[in-house]
């Protein structure tokens, strides 16, 4: 019994909330808050490509190689994006034309949290699959974050 309590309590989040920068090709912000002891959910607000990409995910923690703090993720959700650039031709639309994507992310990452400061680093990768707009398999959205925690 302790050692199945142990377990359970080194799954358990350090912190119920977290708000920060994600720092990466398309640089946002990112809210983070546990609705349950292993299990968080995700905003992210990005600039990609002069555009604005919303996206919002679920993620089940696991304990990481025994150390306090340290806990990978992995999960999955979706985003919604919006272009309007005339200046320039995009990928997924042509020039002189706004656009829309609509599309699903999976995540994977790692992150670890001060014991004595309120504060949250992460590394991650994040694919996604554009359904609607252009579509096609993204795979370039890796990221370095960092929150402050409550």
């Amino acid at each position: 019994m302790l050692l199945v309590g142990f377990g359970v309590q080194k799954a358990q989040a350090q912190y119920t909330t977290g708000i920060g920068i994600r720092g990466a090709y398309g640089p946002g912000i990112a809210l983070k808050h546990h609705i349950a002891s292993d299990v968080a959910v995700e905003g992210i607000l990005s600039s990609w490509w002069r555009g604005v990409v919303i996206t919002g995910l679920y993620e089940k923690h696991f304990p990481a190689l025994g150390i306090d703090n340290l806990r990978w993720y992995i999960g999955g959700g979706g985003h919604l994006g919006f272009w309007s650039d005339g200046r320039r031709t995009y990928p997924w639309f042509e020039e002189g034309q706004g656009g829309v994507a609509i599309g699903l992310d999976g995540i994977g990452g790692i992150e670890y949290t001060l014991p004595d400061l309120p504060i949250n680093f992460s590394a991650d990768w994040k694919p996604a699959f554009n359904l609607v707009g252009y579509t096609g398999f993204w795979v370039n959205d890796a990221a370095l974050s960092v929150r402050f925690v409550f």
